[in-house]
């Protein structure tokens, strides 16, 4: 066992997942009972069956979404690229952002809508934007702003937030119950999260920015 968990399966089948869900790393968690989707910077991950989802934040923000009333929810992870955290004249890059961030909360909503949820019914977790980069000191504050007016503009009920500060988050989430676990790192004893966070970040870079997506 490591980390609280262990590949070995208990007598309960795992849950199928979701159709475009299936790179997804799930496991069985035997900390918490429960089978759990680990989600790494720029994934998402949507469920109907009481699975438990997980990541670890650091710059990165993650939206835990649910409908309410029928338990149908998911948690996204991702960055705006950092051409956005300096402002400035550069529209090019600062509408990038902005169409990236859209997606990866659009992509999210859309996912639990077209599997059964209503938009009426949708509440909102944040999490993360922390200033763990000392050479990136903008990119958490940038993350926040962004899923704030992204709340503000779409009228989403926004529940619940911890955000910003010095310490990464490790954030488990129930979308069945809406519950959350959230730990702050305050001991970190590799770099792990900062590179892979700094990889994702310079993969942004030259990453193709995604085609619209609309809302229903």
């Amino acid at each position: 066992m490591t980390g609280g968990f262990t590949t070995a399966r208990p007598e309960a089948r795992q849950p199928k997942a979701l159709p475009g869900f299936s790179h997804i790393n799930r496991y069985w968690d035997k900390m918490h009972d429960v089978y759990a989707a680990k989600i790494l910077p720029g994934e998402y991950y949507v469920s109907l069956e009481g699975e438990m989802i997980v990541t670890v934040l650091g710059s990165c923000v993650s939206a835990c979404i649910r409908d309410s009333v029928f338990g149908i929810g998911g948690m996204n992870h991702f960055m705006l690229p950092i051409g956005a955290a300096g402002g400035g004249s550069n529209s090019t890059w600062n509408n990038a952002a902005t169409r990236y961030g859209n997606f990866a909360m659009e992509a999210l909503i859309n996912d639990v809508l077209k599997h059964g949820g209503r938009r009426e019914n949708l509440e909102l977790k944040i999490f993360g934007g922390g200033m763990v980069m000392e050479h990136m000191t903008n990119i958490g504050k940038q993350n926040i702003a962004f899923v704030h007016e992204f709340i503000k503009t779409e009228g989403l009920k926004l529940l619940a937030e911890d955000l910003g500060g010095i310490y990464p988050r490790k954030v488990h989430y129930f979308p069945q119950s809406g519950k959350v676990r959230m730990k702050k790192l305050r001991s970190m004893h590799n770099r792990t999260i900062i590179e892979r966070e700094a990889d994702y970040m310079d993969s942004l870079e030259t990453k193709p920015i995604e085609g619209e997506i609309d809302l229903f």
